[in-house]
């Protein structure tokens, strides 16, 4: 099991950059593949970027491609989303996710379902 605490959510105007942080408990998170979600008022859950056990697989969501980077530090089991050019669109409630795999390696979850552990969220709120 794996419990996940995220940090760095804040109030940044439009153009500006937050870096979110992940850590997780427990002595195996590289045996988790992990993500990043948010959550808009009045919306769905909606992914965001997700990375394979080593970090040397990513994979973003569209609406945050060239502008996000997801990476991770397992010595530290530490998740990380670096978030430039922010817009208010951007706007919405953050969460870290894990999945335990035990597949070769390069396996990447893009769906809310596919994901069984999940922190509390950080708020991020990008002015115009």
């Amino acid at each position: 099991q794996v419990q996940l605490v995220e940090f760095g959510g804040g109030l940044v105007q439009a153009g500006g950059s937050l870096r979110l942080s992940c850590a997780a408990s427990g002595r195996t998170f590289s045996s988790y593949v992990m993500g990043w979600f948010r959550q808009a008022p009045g919306k769905e859950r909606e992914f965001v970027a997700t990375a394979t056990r080593s970090g040397s697989g990513t994979y973003y969501g569209d609406s945050v491609k060239g502008r996000f980077t997801i990476s991770r530090d397992n010595a530290r089991n530490a998740l990380y989303l670096q978030m430039n050019s922010l817009k208010p669109d951007d706007t919405a409630v953050y969460y870290c996710a894990a999945v335990r795999d035990s597949s070769s390696g390069g396996t990447l979850y893009r769906e809310v379902f596919q994901y069984n552990y999940w922190g509390q969220g950080t708020q991020v709120t990008v002015s115009s």
